[in-house]
Order: structure tokens, then C-alpha cells, then sequence
């Protein structure tokens, strides 16, 4: 399953992800934008918010961007 995520890196008080209306996902995360580790930070929430682990989760595209796209492998 492919989900299309806004990352929001650096946020002061929260790390959570919250449902848009038009399906998308925003994810705020405390990590900074710097050598992935806001990235990282969005594995994680995006892994405890569906119930696998982070190793199922994959960014397919935006590594660069704050627009992304992961894709979860939920079998299994």
C-alpha cells in the first residue's frame, strides 16, 4: 500500500500523525531535516501508527522533499 505523506521536520511540541481530508498523511516529527533524520523520525511514527515494524516500510519517492510517498508492506 503506497500513502502519500507531508513531512513536517522540526516541530516544537509534537511528534504524531494526523489524517488530511484528501487521504494524504501529515507527519510531525521533532527530528531536523539533516542526513535523513527527519526521515528516519517519519519511519518510525508511520510504523507505530499502522502496527508494523519500521522494517516494512519503504520512501519510495521525495527523499529530498517534504512532499513523499512510502509504501508499507502489510503482509505478513
Amino acid at each position: 500500500m503506497k500513502i502519500s505523506v507531508h513531512l513536517k521536520p522540526n516541530s516544537r511540541h509534537r511528534e504524531e500523525v494526523m489524517a488530511d481530508d484528501d487521504g494524504s498523511l501529515t507527519v510531525y516529527t521533532k527530528a531536523p531535516a539533516i542526513e535523513g533524520r527527519a526521515n528516519a523520525a517519519a519511519v518510525k511514527l508511520l510504523a507505530k501508527h499502522f502496527g508494523v515494524a519500521p522494517s516494512k516500510i519503504k520512501l519510495v519517492r521525495g527523499a529530498a522533499s517534504k512532499y513523499k510517498v512510502f509504501e508499507i508492506d502489510k503482509a505478513g
